[in-house]
């Protein structure tokens, strides 16, 4: 199912993966209010529940804010009651094995009416900007637990745009904030709020696109929360410890996922200047 918002002419807020970190989620919809950026404008590229401790509460204030979110990997597989979260990791892995406890946790903590509003999620979702045509995918646009990096190589992200049929990706699911230029087209990922970016610090990521009379500002921003808080339901749920404290110190419990590129930018906390997308860049159809 796709999801079309027609044409945006005003500010976009963009996240992904609040992870079930209820006090992350309510941060992001305080700024998003503090912006004057209304749930109409704002969308969330999936995984709303995943290693934190509060599915259920993170779930319905998700639901009731009326904001927009795309199916994620783990909406598909908890609206269906999979045995897995279907997130893409190779099995035996610790991501793999730390991934059966926090579903687990997930399915037996959900309510029936959170997992039907999961189902109903679109799988893609669709607008323009500035005369962009963008479209909003979980992991790509051939796969919805496809992990897209910012190492991924070009090719890989130009045949996923090609694919789309779009100027622009939105994604989520590798869990790091980035915006390249693809030739003349454009992947961008607003990160997770959820978890930190894997650079040494606690903070999350979302970001704006904001059309002007150039093109279109993209802004990634950095959201600070109450992480200690999170981190403490973690553990008093019994989830892997490492996920606390991964909240508490900025790296992920293992990044065997990803490419070497971007493992060796471990602990190398991120800086972001706004950058514009001219609109004299149009892209040609695909």
């Amino acid at each position: 199912m796709i999801q079309d918002l027609g044409t945006i002419d005003r500010p976009l807020l963009l996240f992904g993966g609040p992870y079930g970190n209820l006090e992350a989620t309510r941060a992001l919809l305080a700024e998003a209010a503090r912006l004057g950026i209304p749930p109409a404008r704002t969308i969330c590229t999936g995984d709303i529940v995943a290693y934190c401790a509060d599915a259920q509460a993170t779930s319905r204030l998700v639901m009731e804010s009326g904001i927009h979110v795309v199916m994620g990997n783990c909406e598909e597989s908890l609206g269906m009651a999979a045995d897995a979260c279907g997130c893409g990791f190779e099995d035996g892995s610790a991501c793999d094995l730390m991934a059966a406890r926090w579903y687990r946790h997930a399915l037996e903590t959900l309510a029936p009416a959170a997992r039907a509003w999961m189902a109903a999620r679109p799988r893609f979702i669709r607008f323009t900007m500035a005369g962009r045509r963008f479209l909003v995918v979980h992991g790509a646009a051939s796969a919805i637990n496809r992990f897209v990096f910012p190492a991924t190589s070009a090719a890989e992200k130009q045949a996923e745009l090609a694919l789309a049929g779009v100027d622009a990706i939105v994604a989520g699911h590798s869990g790091l904030p980035f915006t390249q230029n693809i030739g003349r087209r454009l992947w961008h990922n607003p990160g997770a709020i959820g978890l930190p970016a894997n650079d040494g610090t606690p903070r999350v990521w979302y970001s704006v696109l904001a059309p002007s009379a150039d093109g279109i500002e993209i802004g990634h921003r950095p959201l600070g929360y109450d992480h200690l808080t999170a981190a403490r339901k973690i553990r008093a749920a019994g989830l892997p410890a490492a996920y606390a404290e991964a909240l508490e110190s900025g790296l992920w419990p293992s990044d065997e996922i990803m490419p070497l590129a971007d493992r060796a930018r471990r602990g190398q906390a991120l800086a972001f200047r706004d950058q514009l997308w001219p609109t004299g860049l149009r892209a040609a159809a695909a």
